[in-house]
This record gives structure tokens, C-alpha cells and sequence, in this order.
């Protein structure tokens, strides 16, 4: 099942190739019709991130309040993410879905039984326009074959790390409570991301780095889009409840009465 799936995803690589006759843009490709078909379901996740954040001191205000009651305290959390329709686990269903696909890349490139990409490799350079001059190669081994080779690499293995950390960053306002550990958090998985990649394939970092720029541009131009419309229903409501005429009442200052003379 599992090697069935990954000729799958081999397949369309090796399709894409054969028109436009690069594999880093095969990649790329490849990448970018999954981002599409996840598009729905990244939509529905960010409009609902997006409510959440707006609802943010609410939620702060109810983990104060119920501080000493935990039950109660989930009770009304689950009531505000009903109403904004949030599902806190709707999150990591992207990255879930994408594992399969990354795990699969990590196979198809390293090719240890020679039945996807090696005999490609041995006829042809599996490159990205010469840019990365292979993409089985590990930032790991590149680094053995020199400077001048390892540099393409190090910059691809620092943007892989990266884009996981950024949108964590851009989303986040300064002024919220919990922006000081999403910086930890970010921090701590950019380091594991560098980890994991200095010893993946190149096209693997390539594949993650692609998506993970997608998924921010879409989130950026949707919070965007999002901000106007609430910016005009503002503007309507305002328009449509004008407030009411403040009427200024000036007292006269009283006269002092004369003081009789006895």
C-alpha cells in the first residue's frame, strides 16, 4: 500500500518533468497543485483563526475568571468556539495531511531500491535549474563537497526552517498573552526543523518550503480581505446607527443676592 502510494506521487513528479524537463520545478509544481486542492479546507482554517483572534480577550478573560474551575472554565471555552466555529485540532490537519506526502518525497528521493528517482540519476542531473545541482543530495553530504557547493543548500535547509517559524510570528499580535511562547515554541521547532532537514534530500526541503510558502501568502491575503470586510460592516453600521445628537446644557451662574444692611 505504502510503496503503491509513493509511485503515486512519483508518478505525477515524473509526469510534471517530462514537460517542463526540471525536477526542482517538477516539485514545485507538484507542491503547488496540493495546495490547491487543500485550499478549501486552509480557507475554513484561517476565517476561523482569524475569529478567534478577535475573540482573544474574551477567552483570556474566561481562563482568569475560571481559573479555579477547570470544568466550568472548558464548558464556556467550548461555547465561544462554537459560536466562532473554531476547532482547535483543525490546525494540524494541513500538516497532517502533508506528512504522508513528505515522508513519501524522503523515499522517493533517497531511492535506497533504486525504483524511482535513482535511474534517473545515474542518466541525468536531478536539479533545480542548476541552482541546487541535486536534489538527492543532503545539506549534510553537500557540505563535505565544499563551501561553493554547500552554500545553495544552507540556504534552502535555513528557509525550511524559517517559514515554520514566520507565520507563527506574523499572526500573533504583540499585545497578546500568549506571544511570548509562541516565540519559544516557533524558536524550539525552527531548530528541530533544521535538525530534520540537515539530513533530508534537498527536493524534499524544496517540497516543504514551497508549501510553506503558499499556506502564508494565502493566510496573509485572507486576514487581509477579512480586515476590509470587517472595516465596511463597521462603516454600514455606523452609517446606518448614527449616534445620538449630544446637547450641551450651559447653566447660567447665579446672581449673588444682595446682603441687606441692618
Amino acid at each position: 500500500m505504502w510503496e503503491a502510494f509513493c509511485g503515486f506521487i512519483f508518478w505525477g513528479m515524473e509526469a510534471l518533468w517530462s514537460i517542463v524537463g526540471d525536477w526542482g520545478l517538477a516539485i514545485i509544481l507538484a507542491t503547488l497543485v496540493l495546495r490547491l486542492l487543500l485550499f478549501p479546507l486552509m480557507q475554513s482554517q484561517s476565517k476561523s483563526s482569524y475569529k478567534m483572534q478577535k475573540v482573544q480577550p474574551l477567552i483570556q478573560d474566561i481562563q482568569e475568571r475560571y481559573a479555579d474551575h477547570p470544568q466550568r472554565m472548558q464548558e464556556e471555552l467550548q461555547k465561544v468556539y462554537a459560536e466562532t466555529k473554531f476547532n482547535p485540532l483543525a490546525g494540524c490537519l494541513p500538516l497532517i495531511l502533508q506528512m504522508p506526502i513528505f515522508i513519501a518525497m524522503f523515499q522517493i528521493l533517497r531511492d535506497d531500491g533504486g525504483t524511482f528517482i535513482k535511474p534517473y540519476a545515474e542518466q541525468t542531473a536531478v536539479q533545480f535549474y542548476g541552482i541546487i545541482p541535486d536534489l538527492t543530495m543532503t545539506p549534510g553530504t553537500a557540505l563535505d563537497a565544499g563551501f561553493g557547493v554547500f552554500l545553495p543548500y544552507i540556504i534552502l535547509l535555513l528557509l525550511f526552517a524559517l517559514i515554520t517559524f514566520i507565520p507563527m510570528l506574523i499572526t500573533t499580535p504583540k499585545d497578546s498573552p500568549q506571544y511570548n511562547t509562541t516565540i519559544i515554541m516557533g524558536a524550539v521547532m525552527s531548530i528541530m526543523m533544521l535538525f530534520i532537514g540537515w539530513g533530508s534530500p534537498a527536493g524534499v526541503l524544496l517540497f516543504w518550503a514551497t508549501s510553506s510558502i503558499f499556506a502564508l501568502a494565502q493566510n496573509l491575503i485572507n486576514r487581509k480581505l477579512l480586515k476590509h470586510e470587517d472595516d465596511v460592516k463597521e462603516a454600514e453600521y455606523a452609517a446606518s446607527h448614527p449616534e445620538p445628537v449630544k446637547v450641551q446644557v450651559v447653566r447660567k451662574e447665579k446672581k449673588k443676592r444682595p446682603t441687606k444692611k441692618h
